[in-house]
């Protein structure tokens, strides 16, 4: 089943303590649409600049991204520059230019209002609203949020988090919606919000998933080679979705697999800047690496 998305496309300028990279491709929903392609479909509403680059559209288009949701505008696409210590949990925002972003109201095309499976990320929680608005009926509504609408926008996150299935945020972000700082505790707080199920990134440390099943963990894959962090979140939410919405599962079972290769997803974002290591991808490798999660966490039972 196809897969929407609604977010930023961005150019990001990173240093990391592994290296730098200006001007290179971002957004949550690049991210989001790259790693998600690999399983599904997937229909991509943004707004760029006439700066951004078009070899990246070609690319979205290659992987059978559906571009058609995406507004072009005259000024400059969203910018955004950080840096990353040897905490590569933390980036410290440097600058933010919100360009044509800052009057970004999503239109969905025709053809995309009854798409089966929508993923809203991290933007204004009243244009998610809008939104959900123009879907028709969707079988599973997620989103993602930061702690910039949870402190300024408080009560239109709350309202749109009612209307939501599914909420993907770190934990940072869970203690703070929730007042509580015990995950366990904030989890319960988040999802009698409304949204019944709850995943909880935690970086290099893995993913908590809270579900009407029970709880969920799974391990973060050390990995040698890491190079940048940046869009790491985004990736693990369209390799959850993109698996749900290929599958249709949304079992428990299923939800628990969509988490480790969401995981998949994230691991292989960080090992390049922007999504140069996930652009030349191959199925086999997603398998492998989905393995190697699997043998991580593995254990017999007394």
């Amino acid at each position: 089943m196809s897969l929407l998305v609604v977010g930023s496309m961005a150019i990001d300028s990173v240093k990391t303590p592994f290296g730098e990279r200006e001007e290179a491709v971002g957004g949550s929903a690049t991210y989001f649409s790259v790693a998600a392609s690999y399983f599904t479909d997937v229909r991509l509403v943004a707004v760029v600049g006439a700066d951004f680059p078009a070899d990246t559209l070609a690319f979205l288009e290659e992987r059978k991204i559906d571009i058609s949701g995406i507004e072009r505008s005259a000024g400059e696409t969203f910018r955004w520059r950080g840096e990353y210590g040897f905490d590569l949990n933390t980036a410290h925002t440097l600058d933010t230019q919100l360009n044509v972003f800052e009057s970004f109201s999503p239109r969905l095309p025709d053809d995309f209002k009854d798409t089966g499976f929508v993923f809203l990320a991290n933007i204004d929680p009243e244009l998610q609203a809008d939104v959900l608005g123009q879907a028709n009926a969707p079988r599973l509504v997620a989103c993602d949020t930061m702690n910039f609408w949870i402190e300024g926008k408080r009560e239109e996150l709350l309202k749109t988090l009612s209307m939501v299935d599914l909420v993907v945020i770190n934990d940072a972000e869970a203690r703070a919606l929730s007042g509580e700082a015990n995950i366990a505790r904030a989890a319960r707080r988040i999802r009698e919000i409304g949204p019944r199920t709850l995943v909880v990134k935690q970086g290099e440390y893995g993913a908590l998933l809270f579900h009407e099943g029970g709880v969920f963990s799974a391990p973060g894959l050390p990995i040698e080679d890491v190079c940048d962090p940046t869009g790491a979140g985004d990736s693990f939410a369209g390799g959850f979705m993109g698996h749900l919405a290929a599958t249709g599962d949304l079992s428990e079972a299923g939800m628990r697999r969509a988490v480790v290769f969401g995981s998949v997803m994230a691991s292989f974002n960080v090992e390049s800047f922007s999504y140069d290591r996930m652009r030349a991808l191959t199925s086999e490798e997603i398998d492998a690496r989905y393995r190697a999660f699997s043998e991580l966490a593995h254990f017999e039972r007394l």
